[in-house]
């Protein structure tokens, strides 16, 4: 077997649609050798389906990262299919409606906690659930939306990125005694579910096609997916705590 990830066991979480990052990554992953699991939640028959359209039908494994048995699990149901793991991927966020959109001065903390307990505390939460999986060389990969400014309409799902992308760092720390790196990649806008699902998101759109140096492709998953296979694999083994942008070049320039 042949490949950038030939041999490595990986975990990929978030795989909703074909259209999705984390779909992208699965399946580049596969065709550079990686044998895969994926996570699912809600929707299970969803996701077993789209998941029978990558290249060899992984198995898929319920987890919802809110819910502490699952996480206390999620080893013990991993290992009925491979027997470790040498990388994660997180590739999950959510926030209410309230939280989003405009509402930023009106959400209330019950919908804030929600976006940062899917969205930011799971980073460390899933981690820390397949860690017993993990050795030297491992790495956890995760998405984020460049949280350095204040986008409009993110809201407080731009605050939830943000102690992401504090979250990976802190976790690069930790673990790196142990040899397992954290990385985040972060991505321009793209057309996938979860985009759509914040109102008034597709006002980046232009902007960023227009601006990015590169141009920006608003349809292409498979950049950012790319830079996350790298992450995962044996090409950056002293790279910790870092943040790979794949926007065309965007935050370089600003808007």
């Amino acid at each position: 077997m042949s490949g950038l990830l030939a041999g490595k066991r990986l975990l990929v979480t978030g795989v909703i649609t074909d259209q999705s990052i984390a779909f992208s990554t699965a399946k580049l992953a596969q065709e550079q050798g990686a044998t895969v699991v994926l996570t699912g939640f809600g929707r299970m028959s969803l996701v077993e389906r789209i998941a029978k359209r990558l290249p060899e039908p992984p198995p898929v494994i319920e987890l919802d990262v809110q819910n502490t048995d699952q996480l206390a699990g999620l080893a013990g149901k991993v290992r009925e299919h491979v027997d470790g793991l040498d990388g994660v991927v997180h590739s999950i966020a959510f926030a209410p409606q309230s939280a989003l959109g405009g509402g930023f001065l009106d959400a209330g903390w019950e919908d804030v906690s929600t976006a940062l307990h899917v969205s930011t505390y799971s980073y460390k939460a899933l981690a820390m659930a397949a860690l017993p999986l993990m050795s030297r060389g491992g790495s956890v990969v995760g998405l984020t939306f460049d949280a350095q400014f204040a986008w409009p309409v993110y809201d407080w799902m731009g605050v939830a990125k943000a102690g992401l992308e504090s979250a990976s760092r802190y976790l690069a720390l930790h673990l790196g005694k142990q040899g397992i790196r954290s990385n985040l990649v972060s991505a321009g806008p793209l057309r996938t579910m979860a985009a759509k699902s914040i109102p008034g998101f597709d006002q980046f759109e232009d902007e960023w096609v227009r601006k990015a140096p590169l141009g920006w492709d608003l349809g292409d998953q498979e950049a950012a997916a790319k830079a996350v296979l790298a992450l995962l694999s044996d090409w950056f083994p002293a790279t910790t705590g870092e943040i790979v942008h794949v926007d065309g070049g965007f935050h370089a320039v600003g808007a």
